[in-house]
């Protein structure tokens, strides 16, 4: 099952949308990939050498937690579950908020990222799949190469972008997510730079503004892209199968909490539009339970919940 629209007859009449825009991704998109790819990694690198030579504060940890919280349920809830699936509805001020908010994970603007990830599911595993880790074979050197793809590389290595206007006409039409969409460097500069800014009022330095950029910017910003990269490649290479799917995607424990429920990955392929992926008994799924506190307060309507029996038809025997 796929999150793209459905066309309109009239529609499915005319030519079809080319599945990848025409121009490609140019060298400067590459560049600018790679850019905001590598430096978070480097940072990363360089984190326990900075640790253990300058120490590091509370204040730098709280500021990186709760913009870690906010961007990767932004991605997970917003990005992922409510703008590529469909899971729930929302209301103006919350689709909007989440738009903001997943942006600050700067994984790409929302629309990209959400057409990117519809063109995944259409071809999961398959070819055409922007990502995945099989692509070059399944003999373990093929296997190595694919999980580097797969996890990182297919986003500065590839010249194939993704057609907008196939994978996401819904949200080309939407006023505010076209807005969102066009601001996503202003939203990249604010979350860089305003947890530097939050650090150097809260401790009336220049060295706090420093270590919280490097912590709650650029470590925040690389541990939060591992994650979510860890599902297009781990979560399709390793883990237990519980429900029948078309791919190789797998379910793997311990990447449940730091993605927010998202490594539930078998059964979000089993059944795409469905609001909670952790649906068996100690499945954390801390995503779904942000949705349910939504609906609990009429922000969102109409949450696509498991289905019992539906579950029950794709378990796989044990």
């Amino acid at each position: 099952m796929t999150a793209v629209p459905e066309m309109a007859p009239e529609a499915a009449r005319r030519a079809p949308e080319p599945e990848l825009d025409p121009e490609g991704t140019s060298k400067a998109q590459r560049v600018t990939v790679f850019f905001f790819v590598f430096v978070p990694l480097i940072a990363l690198v360089a984190a326990v050498p900075f640790a253990w030579g300058w120490g590091l504060s509370w204040i730098d940890l709280a500021i990186g937690a709760v913009f870690y919280l906010v961007s990767g349920l932004g991605i997970t809830v917003g990005f992922h579950r409510h703008f590529t699936h469909g899971s729930f509805k929302a209301k103006r001020p919350l689709r909007i908020a989440l738009a903001v908010a997943g942006s600050l994970a700067i994984e790409g603007s929302v629309i990209k990222w959400v057409a990117d990830h519809r063109r995944h599911h259409k071809y999961a595993d398959a070819e055409g799949d922007p990502h995945s880790p099989w692509r070059f074979g399944d003999d373990w050197r093929s296997v190595a190469k694919g999980l580097f793809y797969a996890h990182m590389a297919w986003m500065f290595l590839s010249e194939e972008k993704t057609s907008p206007k196939r994978f996401t006409p819904d949200l080309l039409k939407d006023k505010d997510i076209v807005k969102v969409d066009r601001l996503f460097l202003p939203l990249v500069l604010f979350s860089l730079f305003a947890p530097a800014a939050i650090g150097g009022l809260a401790t009336m330095s220049w060295w706090g503004a420093i270590t919280a950029f490097f912590w709650a910017s650029l470590i925040r910003v690389a541990l939060l892209h591992h994650v979510t990269w860890s599902i297009n490649s781990i979560c399709h290479t390793i883990g237990e199968e519980n429900f029948e799917v078309r791919d190789r995607s797998r379910n793997v424990w311990w990447l449940a909490i730091p993605s927010f429920g998202e490594s539930w990955h078998n059964l979000h392929h089993a059944d795409p539009t469905c609001a909670r992926h952790g649906v068996l008994k100690g499945q954390i799924d801390i995503s779904a339970r942000i949705i349910w506190m939504f609906e609990k307060l009429g922000w969102a309507t109409k949450v696509r919940w498991p289905n019992k029996e539906r579950l029950e038809a794709k378990r796989v025997a044990a």
